[in-house]
Order: C-alpha cells, then sequence, then structure tokens
C-alpha cells in the first residue's frame, strides 16, 4: 500500500486535504508527532474533511519512530534541496511519500541521512515551496499512475 507520510504537519487544513487525497486513492496516512494542532474531532471538522473515517491512520510520536520501523522501506522525502525530479524516479507499490513541515520542510539532518531518497517538485526559481497538500497529491497520483491505477476507477 501506498504511504504518505507528514513529519510534524502544522496546519490541520493541510492534513484534512492530505486525508481526503489518501481517501480518495487508497493511500496510509502516517501522522509523525509533535504537529502544530491536536487531532480532535473540533480540529478535524475545521478541516473540512468528512473522508477521515475512509483513511488508514498511523500516528507515530517522533521521527525517529518511524525511520526505525521503516528506515529501510522503500523511501521518498520531498525537498527542494536535491536536483532529482519526482519523475524520474520509480515508485513502488508499498512506497513511502515523505513531507516536511509547512514553514521549514523536512530536518537537513534527516535529509543528509536519506539523500539517495530525496526527490522535487520543480518550480520557478526564488519561491519557497508549493502548499503541501498539493505536493502530496502530485506526488500520489505520480506513483499511481506508474502503476497504472491500479485500484482506481
Amino acid at each position: 500500500m501506498l504511504s504518505v507520510v507528514l513529519i510534524e504537519p502544522e496546519i490541520p487544513q493541510n492534513t484534512g486535504n492530505i486525508a481526503r487525497t489518501c481517501a480518495c486513492t487508497g493511500a496510509c496516512l502516517h501522522l509523525v508527532e509533535p504537529m502544530g494542532f491536536r487531532l480532535t474531532q473540533r480540529n478535524l471538522a475545521r478541516a473540512g474533511c468528512d473522508y477521515w473515517d475512509e483513511v488508514e491512520i498511523v500516528r507515530w510520536s517522533c521521527a525517529d519512530e518511524f525511520f526505525e520501523a521503516h528506515g529501510a522501506d522503500e523511501l521518498h522525502l520531498f525537498t527542494g534541496r536535491t536536483n532529482l525530479n519526482y519523475i524520474d524516479v520509480e515508485y513502488g507499490a508499498d512506497a513511502f511519500l515523505l513531507f516536511g513541515r509547512e514553514s521549514a520542510g523536512i530536518d537537513p539532518a534527516i535529509l543528509n541521512r536519506y539523500a539517495d531518497c530525496c526527490v522535487r517538485i520543480p518550480m520557478r526559481e526564488g519561491l519557497r515551496s508549493l502548499n503541501l497538500s498539493n505536493a502530496v497529491a502530485i506526488a500520489t497520483y505520480e506513483a499511481l499512475r506508474q502503476s497504472g491505477f491500479a485500484g482506481l476507477e
């Protein structure tokens, strides 16, 4: 199963949008603490997502815990700090697509540790980043496109 991993997400609306993408595509959503919000019913409702019951969510207490469990798996870390384009790699059915905080991305120490797994979504020079939920959607659908959209109608 394809997995989307949010490392320390800060904005509940982005996480809600990403949960909806995961629900619609069958991807598992991994949420790595600390988050910039609490997963309460009120915050989830505010995020505007009525698909939470359709998403498999795995929570991790910290990035170290996630990487201890999945560091040897197929990881793709999305960052602007690499030259490898996201469409120039192959995504397996059980790939993990990792994204960092809205304000700062993935911690540089993690990027250095997994430098061979880093990919980027091209954009105009001088601009900081795409919206997190848009970046997740782009990456998720590329991974699914490569598998022929298996399981989707």
